[in-house]
């Protein structure tokens, strides 16, 4: 069996695929989590590493996108843990414009005041553009509690937001 054989078999090529398309997802949505760029590019990395240590655990019963993104947010969720997490340090991003203008501290603040499942699947909606099945997936969760997660933290926020003096 030539290297190239074992390679594929194994997954190493699909893992380096998803690591070259999905990157800056990962990043962003690690970075929403830990609340500091660095560290989610250190959790990001060791994520990977992780699947690429564990990818014979992978049995195919899920996209390996998922299954990657778990590992992404149960390692960024590890780093966030790590060291006291205060809501000023939520780096949030507007998407409408590539991230490249943050919101205001408004939201950031209404953002870390939501319950943690409800950030995630946030998140992952939003920074990483995964569907429901995707999200569900990646947090082990059922699509209807995607949709129900979604909702209560768009409710959560338009209340949140409604109540800040302008």
């Amino acid at each position: 069996m030539n290297r190239g054989a074992r390679r594929a078999g194994t997954g190493l090529d699909e893992l380096e695929a998803l690591y070259r398309q999905k990157l800056p997802h990962f990043r962003r949505v690690a970075a929403a989590i830990v609340g500091d760029p660095e560290r989610a590019c250190d959790a990001v990395q060791e994520a990977f590493g992780t699947a690429v240590r564990r990818r014979s655990s992978f049995r195919r019963a899920g996209p390996l996108e998922a299954w990657v993104w778990r590992l992404v947010v149960n390692t960024a969720r590890d780093h966030a843990r790590r060291r006291d997490f205060p809501a000023e340090n939520l780096v949030v991003e507007d998407t409408r414009t590539n991230g490249s203008t943050p919101f205001g501290e408004d939201v950031r603040v209404a953002l870390a005041l939501l319950p943690e499942r409800q950030r995630l699947v946030l998140f992952l909606r939003y920074y990483a553009d995964l569907d429901y099945a995707a999200i569900a997936a990646a947090l082990e969760i059922a699509e209807g509690t995607v949709a129900a997660t979604l909702n209560a933290a768009h409710a959560s926020l338009r209340r949140t937001l409604q109540e800040v003096p302008r």
